[in-house]
C-alpha cells in the first residue's frame, strides 16, 4: 500500500480501530483493536501533531480516555472512574494477579461510567460523560477537571435521560472563537457557552412545531427551556456558520447560534435518525442518514440504505444510494457514526452497528464498503496528517 494520507478513527464496542487510506482514498488497511478492547464511544485526533484520543469505558472498567502519539500504534490510559473490576480485584488478590490489575487512583471515584464524547480546541480537550458531565483538560488529557458552570446549571436537577441514559454525547467548539461551545445532552437538549464554560444558556427554542411521524409525542414551539431529545449537533463553516441538529423529531437548522431552531425535515423519508455531517467549506451542504423510527426497528426506510444530502441548507434533499445495499438492509448508524474529510471533492464516511464502514470519494454520489465484520461501530472521525 502506498504512503498513508488519511486515517479513519473508528470507535467500537470492542476497542478502537484505525483505517489507513492512500492519497486516492481507494485502498484501506484496518488496524486494531486498540485500547485493550474497551468500548470506545468516540475517537478524535489532532491533525497538526497526529495525537489521537479515545474515550469510553463501561460498568466493568469504569471510564477513561486513551491517548496515542504515534497514530494509534501504542496507547496510554488515563482512568477517570472506578468500575466493577476494582471491587472484584480488591476482594480477590488471586484474580487481580491473574489479570495483572494494580490499584490506580482515579480523580472522580465512581461518579460516571463512560466517556461518550470528545472535543478540542488548540489548547484544551473536552470530554462528555454518562451521566451527563462536561470535563476539561489543559494538558492533553493527562488530568481533568469538571466544568462546573454546566454541572451547576439551574436546570440540571430536571434533566431527564434518553433511551441510553443521561449522556452528554456531542461537543461542538467554534474554531474561530474557542470561548464559544455547544453541547448536546439526551434528553435535556442543547446548551451553549460564550465564555469558555463559565456560564451556560439552554438553547432549545423550536421556532416551528412538528408532529413526529414515528412517535406519538409532539415537538411544539417552546420557550427555549424545554428539553428535547437531541441526537447530534454539527456546526457548519461558511454562509453564516449555521448549526444543525438531528433529534427525535427530525433535522433542524439554527442561523443564530442555537437561539432558535427551524424544522428542515420536509423532503426526508422519516423524522428519526442519529448522524449528521456538514461540508468542510460549504455551510449549506449537509448529509444525514434517516432511519425508520424509534420503535419500529431503527433501520433505513424500506430496508434500503441511503444517505440524504442537501445543498441548500435543508430546503431540499436528495437520496444518494449508489453502492449502498438496497434490499434487506437493517443496520443502524449511530450519532457519532458519520464524518468526512477536507478533500475536493470531500469524502464522506459512515459506520454501522453491523460492523461495516462505507466511504464516498465524491460527496456521496457513489459509495464503497471499505471495512466489514468489525464490532458494532459507535463512532467514525477523520484524521488527515498535517491538516488544519
Amino acid at each position: 500500500m502506498s504512503e498513508t494520507a488519511i486515517h479513519l478513527l473508528v470507535g467500537t464496542t470492542k476497542g478502537a480501530f484505525v483505517l489507513d487510506g492512500d492519497a486516492d482514498r481507494t485502498r484501506w488497511r484496518v488496524r486494531g483493536p486498540y485500547c485493550d478492547g474497551w468500548p470506545i464511544n468516540h475517537v478524535i485526533g489532532d491533525p497538526a501533531t497526529g495525537t489521537i484520543w479515545a474515550g469510553g469505558g463501561g460498568d466493568w472498567t469504569g471510564a477513561g480516555v486513551w491517548r496515542s502519539t504515534d497514530t494509534g500504534q501504542t496507547w496510554d490510559l488515563t482512568r477517570l472512574t472506578t468500575g466493577q473490576v476494582d471491587a472484584w480485584t480488591a476482594e480477590d488478590p488471586e484474580f487481580a494477579a491473574t489479570i495483572g490489575w494494580t490499584e490506580t487512583p482515579v480523580p472522580f471515584g465512581d461518579g460516571f461510567s463512560q466517556v461518550w464524547s470528545l472535543g478540542r480546541t488548540d489548547d484544551r480537550l473536552y470530554a462528555g460523560t454518562k451521566p451527563a458531565t462536561l470535563l476539561a483538560s489543559d494538558d492533553g488529557g493527562k488530568t481533568w477537571q469538571t466544568v462546573k458552570g454546566l454541572t451547576d446549571h439551574p436546570s440540571a436537577p430536571d434533566w431527564g435521560p434518553g433511551a441510553a441514559g443521561l449522556v452528554l454525547h456531542t461537543i461542538v467548539v467554534d474554531p474561530e472563537d474557542p470561548e464559544k461551545m455547544w453541547v448536546g445532552i439526551s434528553a435535556a437538549g442543547v446548551f451553549a457557552t460564550e465564555d469558555g464554560g463559565v456560564t451556560w444558556e439552554r438553547r432549545n427554542d423550536l421556532a416551528d412545531s412538528v408532529a413526529s411521524k414515528e412517535n406519538s409525542d409532539t415537538a411544539a414551539e417552546t420557550d427555549g427551556q424545554t428539553g428535547l431529545c437531541v441526537h447530534h449537533l454539527e456546526r457548519a463553516v461558511g454562509d453564516g456558520d449555521p448549526l444543525y441538529q438531528q433529534n427525535h423529531h427530525g433535522v433542524w437548522r439554527s442561523d443564530d447560534g442555537g437561539h432558535s431552531w427551524h424544522n428542515i425535515t420536509e423532503g426526508l423519508p422519516s423524522t428519526f435518525g442519529f448522524p449528521l455531517w456538514t461540508h468542510p467549506r460549504d455551510g449549506r451542504t449537509i448529509w444525514t442518514l434517516p432511519l425508520n423510527g424509534d420503535s419500529i426497528g431503527r433501520y433505513p426506510p424500506d430496508a434500503a440504505a441511503a444517505v440524504w444530502r442537501s445543498r441548500d441548507a435543508g430546503e431540499t434533499w436528495q437520496a444518494q444510494r449508489t453502492g449502498l445495499p438496497q434490499e434487506s438492509c437493517f443496520f443502524t448508524v449511530l450519532r457519532q457514526g458519520m464524518s468526512g474529510d477536507g478533500h475536493d471533492p470531500a469524502g464522506v464516511y459512515f459506520g454501522t452497528n453491523t460492523g461495516s464502514v462505507f466511504a464516498s470519494r465524491d460527496e456521496g454520489e457513489t459509495w464503497a464498503e471499505i471495512a466489514r465484520h468489525l464490532p458494532t461501530v459507535l463512532a467514525v472521525e477523520v484524521l488527515e496528517p498535517g491538516g488544519a
